[in-house]
């Protein structure tokens, strides 16, 4: 089946005809969530126009069809825009650049309190500050290991690092899936996740659940070998000029525990 195909599937399955307003009465449902049929009648569409949507011979459905399948679904923004990239492709597939961080980016990373740094399109760590070293230890990593899907599913520090670990393996799949859609030309991209699989199997289960989510805001609870815990909140910017570069801080709460033991890695930092 097509990644499009696989999308729609994993999004119909949760949706549970009683929510729509649909009778369950009749023969048993064979399957969890909509059938094809009735995300079909409820969009407005042809039964073997859905299923071929589904097939992924879906190209060059309009405006119009997408998003009456996403209102069915229930699609959230995310996923809708997931949906447009799944089933509009480009016709040349998009040849992603390497990507640097200009001089002004590195220079305002110094001018944090806290932990920050900027990830690329494959969450390659593209420049951080002096605190973020201290926290996740970018420095000592080799070039190619700096990045922060590898960090979270390969290393045993990574593992070690995060405390509530699952959260953070769930979004970091759920952003690569975004990528992947998003530049299905990027071979240095579909290397990581080929890479990620191989060695995980939390990461292939997380895959095949096809949740997309953009990098945005949280709180995180990292374990520190020299501090001990850390609970911080994280903002994530688009930079302006660089939309596949965001750059990522940590902050705590002025006064807590954790602002303390953020300062006690200062010196360790400079």
């Amino acid at each position: 089946m097509s990644e499009l195909g696989e999308f729609l599937r994993s999004r119909r399955a949760r949706v549970q005809p009683e929510d729509l307003g649909l009778p369950v009465v009749g023969r048993r449902r064979r399957v969890p969530g909509l059938r094809r049929e009735e995300v079909a009648q409820l969009a407005g569409v042809s039964v073997d126009y859905y299923v071929r949507l589904e097939q992924g011979r879906g190209q060059g459905a309009s405006e119009a069809v997408l998003d009456a399948v996403a209102g069915v679904l229930r699609l959230d923004a995310t996923e809708r825009a997931h949906l447009y990239d799944l089933a509009r492709p480009p016709r040349t597939p998009v040849r992603a650049q390497a990507q640097s961080v200009r001089p002004g980016v590195r220079r305002m990373l110094d001018l944090f309190d806290g932990p920050a740094f900027v990830i690329g399109r494959s969450m390659d760590v593209l420049a951080w500050n002096a605190l973020a070293d201290a926290v996740i230890g970018l420095s000592a990593l080799p070039p190619e290991q700096r990045n922060m899907a590898r960090h979270a599913f390969l290393s045993p520090a990574g593992r070690a690092l995060y405390l509530e670990w699952r959260p953070v393996a769930t979004a970091t799949v759920a952003y690569l899936r975004l990528g992947a859609a998003r530049y299905p030309g990027d071979r240095a991209l579909a290397a990581l996740v080929a890479e990620l699989g191989e060695g995980s199997e939390v990461f292939r289960e997380l895959w095949q659940e096809h949740g997309v989510r953009e990098k945005s805001y949280g709180r995180k609870v990292l374990g520190h070998p020299q501090v001990g815990r850390l609970e911080v909140d994280f903002e994530t910017l688009e930079l302006p000029g660089d939309p596949d570069q965001l750059l990522v801080v940590y902050t705590a709460e002025p006064g807590s525990v954790t602002a303390g033991r953020l300062a006690a890695l200062v010196p360790v930092a400079v």
